[in-house]
């Protein structure tokens, strides 16, 4: 009697695992094809270094301060290439991880705004690229050329340029990420109004901690963040009336 509750409660064990197991070889599955692709992706990359270094340093007299930076300079710029050019296939794969697992609103969702996602990523990095990074950047060295003599390091001038590029790329997702709490009932175009006042200091704070330190560039950052929060706003009031008419 004892040997047969035991295999039961055995069998019940093994039952209850295998779906785990079953989640984390997919897991396992997509994190190697994401692996794979970056790699790749790197190693071409890194291979036309040179065709791309007119883009990224755009014509400034850069300064190398070792040898050893010159191999931290083109890995931070291919790495930083290869994460953009990567992104569409790492979300694919992320997606087809997810998806068995997601309701089928929250499925919906995303099949329909994860293309929408990656263009507000690229206009947000491109942003940075083309109007925070270069007016930042000499606001800051004419600052600095009053009293020193300055030069700049290939090092310092990447670390410089993903700092006004890429965290922007996360923030303008700010629409899509108010629109994802809507739709799973998380938040509503009224309590965004309600905490407009606090949500326009928190966007504050962030876009001071994720530019340079000077009032120039947070403000850039700080005026389109605050149009993208009102137009969320509006975008989730259309989103409820329509809603309404087609429950009516």
């Amino acid at each position: 009697m004892k040997i047969s509750e035991e295999n039961e409660e055995r069998s019940e064990s093994l039952e209850s695992e295998a779906p785990l197991v079953g989640h984390l070889t997919e897991l396992r599955k997509q994190l190697i094809k994401a692996g794979i692709v970056f790699l790749v992706i790197f190693i071409i990359v890194f291979s036309t270094i040179n065709l791309w270094l007119p883009y990224i340093t755009k014509g400034h007299d850069l300064v190398i301060l070792g040898p050893l930076e010159v191999v931290r300079f083109y890995m931070s710029v291919a790495t930083a290439i290869t994460f953009g050019v990567a992104l569409p296939f790492v979300c694919h794969f992320v997606w087809a991880f997810v998806k068995p697992g997601l309701t089928d609103k929250e499925s919906r969702f995303l099949g329909i705004y994860s293309p929408i996602m990656f263009i507000l990523f690229v206009l947000g990095v491109s942003f940075g690229y083309f109007v925070v990074n270069p007016l930042s950047y000499h606001f800051l060295l004419s600052i600095g050329a009053v009293n020193f003599s300055v030069m700049v390091s290939a090092q310092e001038y990447i670390r410089f340029l993903l700092m006004t590029t890429l965290p922007l790329g996360l923030l303008f997702e700010l629409p899509i990420a108010a629109l994802f709490l809507s739709a799973i009932g998380l938040l509503s175009a009224e309590s965004m109004k309600k905490v407009r006042k606090w949500s326009y200091v928190s966007i504050g704070l962030v876009s001071a901690l994720i530019t340079p330190p000077d009032f120039v560039s947070q403000l850039i950052v700080l005026i389109p963040m605050l149009l993208l929060y009102e137009a969320s706003i509006s975008i989730i009031r259309h989103t409820e009336r329509r809603k309404i008419v087609l429950n009516k």
